[in-house]
């Protein structure tokens, strides 16, 4: 049995570690911290971590600055991010790439579960359905029904192949078990300037580069690729397919107290009300997770699209 002598003792030989570990959190950050962001300035991902940091740098006191290192698809900077300082300085925002990149590369440099440590999911966007005015279908139902009326005629355009444009497709086709054959563009603009005058049938597109088309009349929109219906277009259906999202990830053995930290303060500052209203305008889901939740949902991820890519032989070579 251990004496009052032996508790105390024991009490004393852990305090220090536990002074040390709430020093830790409390103190940090003292530095400036970066948010990498894996693609060029300007798109949903960078305008993500600019609305987020902006109000963590508030929070923080302290600069918070988003470095942008785009190449390979992400993995430039994913291969950065896991061999940067485990201590929370560096953190990684990135989305759908995390579940695809292992599936659509030969071989990676980093391990995407081993070599990060999730910290919170920060939002949902979805895909839009979008079909010309001239399209038949009027539902979701009706394309499918056309789709098997036309088998091996139907087209989908996609600003390149291997994007979330080109996933969305392949998941539906798997899902509605139709025939589409996808047409790859070299950007949005060109995909929806086909699109709108019928030269191709279907596009499955980011929210905030295809939804002014559809509120300006010049195209139809079927279904919203997520679970729940978008604020800015509530009269869309849900598809409950697929969508854009993004989380922040660091480096693996980032100590648990700091990954807390940064969870909370950013799930606080998804929920600011000027954040909040800025994500909904461009019809983004402010989302906030445990960073257990967002390991789950990385998985689901790589589960979901992992048959997709395989199925469908998509390749990336290095």
């Amino acid at each position: 049995m251990l004496s009052r002598r032996h508790v105390v003792g024991l009490a004393a030989i852990a305090a220090p570690s536990l002074l040390i570990s709430r020093a830790r959190a409390s103190d940090w950050p003292a530095k400036p911290v970066k948010i990498v962001v894996p693609f060029t300035p300007g798109g949903s991902t960078d305008i993500t971590a600019r609305l987020v940091g902006n109000r963590l740098q508030e929070v923080w006191g302290q600069t918070v600055v988003v470095e942008n290192k785009p190449g390979a698809g992400g993995n430039i900077a994913a291969d950065m991010v896991a061999h940067s300082d485990a201590d929370g300085y560096t953190i990684f925002i990135v989305g759908p790439g995390m579940a695809t990149n292992p599936f659509l590369y030969p071989s990676l440099s980093y391990d995407p579960v081993k070599d990060f440590e999730p910290v919170t999911l920060l939002i949902t966007q979805p895909n839009l359905m979008c079909v010309p005015n001239s399209s038949p279908a009027r539902s979701v139902q009706e394309f499918i029904a056309f789709c098997n009326n036309n088998r091996g005629k139907v087209t989908y355009a996609l600003s390149g192949n291997r994007t979330t444009l080109h996933l969305s497709g392949e998941l539906f086709k798997r899902l509605a078990r139709v025939e589409m054959i996808h047409i790859p563009y070299r950007g949005g603009a060109p995909a929806i300037n086909d699109l709108i005058p019928g030269r191709v049938d279907v596009i499955f597109d980011n929210m905030p580069s295809i939804l002014s088309h559809v509120q300006a009349g010049h195209l139809r929109a079927l279904a919203v690729t997520t679970k729940e219906r978008v604020s800015v277009v509530p009269e869309i259906p849900t598809l409950d397919e697929s969508g854009v999202w993004f989380g922040f990830f660091v480096p693996a053995k980032t100590p648990p107290e700091v990954i807390a930290k940064i969870n909370a303060d950013t799930n606080a500052a998804l929920a600011y009300p000027s954040v909040k209203t800025r994500f909904e305008q461009l019809g983004a889901v402010p989302k906030g997770s445990t960073a257990a939740e967002l390991a789950a949902f990385l998985k689901s991820e790589t589960d979901k699209w992992g048959p997709v890519i395989r199925d469908d032989r998509i390749k990336v070579e290095n």
